[in-house]
């Protein structure tokens, strides 16, 4: 069946535009030069988009370049927009003009479009009226920083405070469980359970405090360079008065960037963001890779560790269960780092006055955003809060160690304590039996020294 249109016109002439539509002639052109992919413009952009243009036309307003009618009916508009109810009419892909300006069209005709529909007459312009004192080359990035520090505190904070709530709890709930530490997969001296999930929660927690520092540098907009950072056509105080509407609108505190050049030509600060992210998708690998180490078996490996047995591991093998969490998760920190280097690489194509990467920097940056967020919680939920020791088998390996050796070392030096290992490794001996034939040390000296309760605690703790 035959589409209905409405025929929308701009500078180039007249296009035929669906009739259910908001947008008009340029996302139209769009849509028909850049058939690209699936991948469409992040729609936490557009309800940035959303902020940013209320903020602009109260801005304006204020400053006495728009009417207070079109002004409000923009605004208006762009409730809509932040709310969701106009999700449908922002259509356009990633892959366009590296400006971002056919997004930034894009919304300007749905707000004008819709604003006309609501006041029963042609009162706004796409460009004269909602692109007021703006250009694409400012409201893009300013999109993107809305967007990033939006999101960022939304999904991930709180998804990463959840993950680490359950390792803080787990942690002080194993600290009496002494079991051997390893080090280059091999048998070290012992801690405890509860310390080292208390590592892996000491991750998250630094994690999430280089996070909160990234978010600083995308508190400042560049709304107000418009084209090349020099601000022609805004009004002087312009970018003062949307940072201090769109800090009341988001509850964050956005403040306009000193230097617009920067602003406009670097992406700099969505490359520090975003490093900071990786830097928890490494964590969370590191996370993920220990948990399905210290599960491995259940027979056969290291087996200190259950995880709950979510689905079959097997379509050939019955009864097998896998760490399909923790490979979830690092399969996400393998997206993540492979988004930073893109993030990277646009970054670094800022050109004269513009960056022309910048769809491609926000896609990569929400991107990750959503993974992380989702992956803590999946593995918060159907593994981490699930996680359960096998006090057994932890007690079996600490039983058998060799490298309680260490304790030694101050009593009768490093090569006699060394000697005791070989022996006991050698013959298959328990250390004590060792140490007995070796003649360093009387079984009651061997006793004193060799608690591995003692071993778990720095000096200070072990004498409180």
């Amino acid at each position: 069946m035959e589409q209905n249109t409405r025929m929308e016109k701009d500078t180039m002439g007249t296009i035929a535009v669906p009739a259910d539509r908001y947008w008009g002639a340029q996302t139209q052109r769009s849509l028909n030069n850049f058939k690209i992919g699936t991948e469409r413009m992040p729609i936490e952009v557009i309800r940035a988009f959303g902020a940013l243009k209320k903020a602009a036309a109260l801005a304006n307003l204020k400053l006495g370049v728009l009417d207070e009618r079109r002004a409000m009916l923009i605004a208006n508009v762009c409730d809509e927009i932040t709310s969701g109810a106009l999700d449908a009419h922002f259509p356009l892909v990633v892959w366009q003009t590296g400006s971002g300006t056919q997004t930034n069209m894009n919304v300007n005709e749905v707000i004008a479009n819709r604003g006309n529909e609501l006041a029963g007459e042609a009162l706004l312009h796409p460009n004269d009226h909602v692109n007021r004192s703006q250009s694409s080359n400012d409201t893009f990035p300013t999109a993107m920083h809305i967007a990033a520090c939006q999101e960022t505190k939304a999904l991930l904070l709180p998804a990463l405070d959840l993950l680490y709530g359950t390792l803080d709890g787990l942690s002080q709930a194993y600290q009496d469980i002494i079991k051997v530490g390893r080090t280059h997969l091999q048998d070290a001296t012992p801690m405890t359970l509860g310390q080292e999930i208390g590592g892996w929660a000491g991750m998250l927690s630094a994690c999430r405090d280089m996070i909160q520092s990234a978010l600083m540098p995308l508190s400042f907009l560049a709304l107000g360079g418009t084209a090349v950072g020099t601000g022609l056509n805004a009004p002087l105080g312009f970018d003062q008065e949307a940072a201090a509407v769109l800090s009341r609108e988001t509850g964050i505190a956005f403040a306009p960037a000193s230097n617009k050049f920067h602003a406009l030509s670097s992406k700099d600060a969505m490359v520090f963001a975003h490093g900071a992210l990786k830097t928890l998708a490494a964590d969370l690998m590191k996370l993920a890779c220990d948990v399905r180490l210290l599960s491995s078996g259940p027979r056969c490996g290291i087996g200190e560790l259950l995880i709950p047995a979510n689905e079959p591991g097997s379509s050939i093998m019955p009864g097998k269960v896998n760490p399909t969490q923790c490979e979830a998760v690092t399969m996400v920190a393998a997206q993540v780092m492979g988004n930073d280097v893109t993030v990277g690489m646009a970054a670094g194509m800022g050109i004269l006055e513009l960056n022309v990467y910048m769809p491609v920097c926000i896609y990569n940056y929400l991107q990750s955003v959503r993974l992380l967020a989702d992956g803590m919680h999946s593995f918060n939920d159907h593994c981490i809060a699930g996680l359960t020791p096998d006090r057994a088998v932890i007690q079996g390996y600490l039983d058998r160690s060799l490298m309680t050796v260490t304790a030694l070392s101050p009593l009768i030096g490093y090569e006699k304590a060394a000697k005791i290992a070989k022996l006991a490794h050698e013959e298959n001996l328990t250390l004590k039996e060792a140490s007995r034939r070796l003649g360093f040390l009387s079984d009651e000296a061997f006793d004193s020294a060799m608690n591995p309760a003692n071993m778990v605690f720095p000096a200070e703790k072990r004498n409180a």
